[in-house]
């Protein structure tokens, strides 16, 4: 069967620690009909912008654009987006890497399943490469499921252009446009979203991340009921603290966990 397009989004800034790991696990995938759409985000990092280069000339399946100016990862993802011509988009952050197989077995798992989008677990690592957590994918995510917290890893998503009918993009906001987008394609689809057990990616903790400081991200929550859903700045304000916060609690927590018996299963090994 003739592999259809993917179209991997990656947004970078400043990344040049993990950047050519993070390229290489996407250009080194057993599936290999893809474009890499990269969009930089103003670097000032000259070694980012060096390797950047080095991979648009040296493979033709990477497409760079440069910004003129700082605009947030939401706005550089959107500018892949405008850009990519596969039936399939799918998300990298700079700092994470795939596994080889990623996208031929999570392809074959959204045909498998008909959903037009879908993510899997992920080895959480630190800025030094060593394994320090895990999350375990949901097996299935609806819109009211989702609406309370956010528990789709946007390095492990893709979603299905051809069976939602259109691309779709992510809202402009600062922080969390990636929940932004699985909300509108799950409310707009009203379809099922389906996860993965097994992990296909690695996710980089870093302090300095955009997403790190989770109580600096509180109004950039209530910010999406309000732009993305259409609540009111009472309604937000009440589902975030009494909805959100006790299901992200619950998050963490079980993250913890899913991440103490991975560390200590891999130890054994």
């Amino acid at each position: 069967m003739q592999e259809e397009l993917v179209s991997v989004i990656m947004p970078t800034f400043n990344c040049s620690q993990q950047l050519a790991d993070s390229i290489d696990s996407i250009l080194n995938q057993t599936y290999q009909n893809v474009e890499l759409l990269i969009t930089d985000d103003h670097s000032t990092d000259e070694e980012t912008l060096s390797i950047l280069k080095r991979y648009s000339e040296q493979d033709k399946r990477v497409d760079v654009l440069f910004l003129e100016e700082n605009k947030g990862p939401g706005y550089t993802r959107d500018q892949s987006i405008q850009r990519a011509k596969g039936r399939y988009i799918a998300f990298c952050d700079s700092d994470d890497c795939w596994f080889p197989e990623k996208l031929e077995r999570q392809i074959a798992f959204m045909n498998e399943k008909g959903t037009p989008l879908s993510y899997t677990s992920y080895i959480m690592r630190d800025e030094n490469g060593n394994e320090v957590g895990f999350t375990t994918a949901p097996k299935r995510m609806t819109f009211s499921k989702l609406k309370r917290d956010n528990k789709i890893g946007c390095s492990t998503a893709i979603y299905d252009t051809k069976l939602l009918g259109r691309k779709y993009f992510m809202p402009f906001i600062r922080k969390r446009q990636d929940w932004g987008l699985f909300l509108t394609i799950l409310r707009d689809s009203k379809a099922t979203a389906y996860g993965l057990q097994e992990p296909l990616a690695y996710y980089s903790v870093r302090t300095s991340s955009v997403s790190s400081n989770k109580m600096g991200l509180v109004k950039f929550n209530i910010r999406i009921y309000q732009k993305v859903l259409g609540f009111s700045p009472v309604k937000s304000r009440l589902y975030f603290y009494f909805i959100f916060m006790p299901t992200y609690l619950l998050k963490i927590l079980k993250r913890k966990w899913d991440g103490y018996l991975y560390l200590r299963k891999s130890r054994k090994r």
